[in-house]
């Protein structure tokens, strides 16, 4: 006879943390308890024990308060159980909506990171044998599939890019797109370096981030919060939060562009200036460009030293680590410099930094599943997929409602609501700037 308790918090974390199949960062205890601090969310560390007391599943359930002394339950990328074992996903289930009931949960959610498919780098289709069981198992115990979205409609991805760290890095490069290898590469000869960050960079990484917002239109959080994060996930054993920043040194760039510049006038020397043959003459025309390209950089990197200083923090990007998994969960860059591509180069580094730690599947955390051309975040789908990862769909989000009724409304009517309050306050502020104009 199998139970559901509340267990003890480093039991929970062992046992999520070194789950075969389930473990994930956002199941972890440092994930509930920033919840709780940074969310406004209740943490409940519940484990699925036998008659031994030994846990066989647990769940992080996150409870949202609601008015009327309602609330609601999600589990982020749980329940941790096999679900592959039927009789396993039906007890569980039942366990935890009894559990949501007495707390008047209207309904529960999950989105466990089962694969329904995956693409590998060379675009060959590798479906999950055991998704369409899975599926019509989760349906049979009374869970409701919410759709296969395509975009970042669900509380998490349904799309990512993972990499297998479990082969060897000279495999793993290969698949790496040519632009990419190339581009690594010239961050490597202009002397741009890759470092691990401190607590003290948190203010370099929140300002990159807010430029990042400001491009690509997405919604970050204020310093506060990554300052929690950081903190939460580095003061608990069994997770790590890394920050590695890209950084131009603007003397060591332009001592690397005097060496080239040496190396294309020592190439000019040498040519047969008044007896060229044809491909001498191509050969002078192709290096004599180089060479103003070369003298154009170095005046543009000396400018860029008068305007930002010698050392200049382009890319800073933070890496959660749990079990053997790593996801590249935020990333903010700077919008100058671009052409030194530090972003890659600090992708690269931290996908070898995962590597050596031992690290088995490496998840960018987030892509689309919309490849339409005129989808705005096709461009960050683009860049990931150059990493040459396995191109991921998740089976989704599923809600079990305990509440019909209450459901519909928070669900239905309750964002009509919110819709019409933001038209009617963006109709206001219009008029008030018409009068005042």
């Amino acid at each position: 006879m199998l139970k559901l308790k509340n267990v003890e918090k480093e039991q929970f974390d062992e046992f999520v943390k070194n789950h075969k199949t389930k473990s994930h960062f956002l199941q972890s205890l440092s994930w509930g308890e920033f919840s709780k601090v940074k969310k406004n969310l209740i943490p409940h560390y519940l484990g699925l024990v036998n008659e031994k007391d030994e846990l066989v599943g647990a769940t992080l359930l996150l409870e949202k308060k609601l008015p009327l002394n309602l609330c609601y339950f999600y589990a982020p990328r749980g329940f941790v159980i096999d679900y592959k074992n039927k009789e396993l996903v039906r007890t569980m289930t039942k366990k935890v909506v009894d559990f949501a009931k007495n707390k008047k949960a209207i309904f529960v959610k999950i989105d466990p990171d089962i694969i329904k498919t995956k693409f590998n780098y060379e675009n060959i289709e590798e479906p999950n044998p055991d998704f369409n069981d899975i599926f019509e198992t989760l349906k049979s115990v009374g869970f409701k599939h919410l759709g296969f979205t395509k975009n970042f409609e669900t509380m998490q991805p349904r799309y990512t890019f993972r990499i297998d760290l479990n082969r060897d890095l000279e495999e793993i490069e290969s698949h790496f797109s040519k632009t990419t290898k190339q581009r690594i590469t010239k961050a490597i000869k202009l002397n741009t370096e890759v470092t691990i960050g401190t607590k003290n960079d948190l203010k370099d990484f929140y300002h990159l981030m807010t430029l990042t917002e400001s491009r690509k239109d997405f919604i970050s959080y204020n310093e506060d919060y990554y300052e929690t994060l950081y903190e939460i996930f580095n003061g608990n054993p069994s997770s790590k939060a890394t920050l590695f920043l890209g950084k131009v040194h603007i003397n060591k760039t332009i001592k690397a562009l005097e060496q080239t510049l040496k190396d294309i006038n020592n190439q000019i020397s040498i040519l047969p200036i008044d007896n060229l043959s044809k491909s001498a003459k191509a050969k002078l025309t192709e290096l004599t460009k180089q060479k103003e390209n070369i003298l154009n950089e170095i005046e543009k990197y000396k400018n860029y030293k008068k305007e930002y200083g010698q050392d200049i923090t382009l890319s800073a990007h933070m890496i959660i680590e749990y079990g053997d998994k790593a996801w590249v969960l935020y990333a903010g860059n700077h919008n100058i410099l671009s052409e030194t591509y530090v972003n890659y180069y600090t992708y690269y580094e931290h996908l070898k930094y995962c590597k050596e730690k031992g690290i088995k599947i490496y998840d960018q955390f987030g892509t689309i599943g919309d490849l339409s051309k005129d989808n705005p975040r096709l461009g960050l789908h683009e860049f990931k997929k150059k990493f040459g990862g396995d191109y991921v769909e998740f089976i989704g989000e599923w809600d079990y409602v305990t509440n019909k009724l209450m459901y519909f409304v928070f669900t239905k009517l309750v964002p009509i609501y919110r819709k019409i309050i933001r038209n009617r306050s963006k109709k206001e502020l219009q008029n008030e700037i018409n009068k005042a104009g």
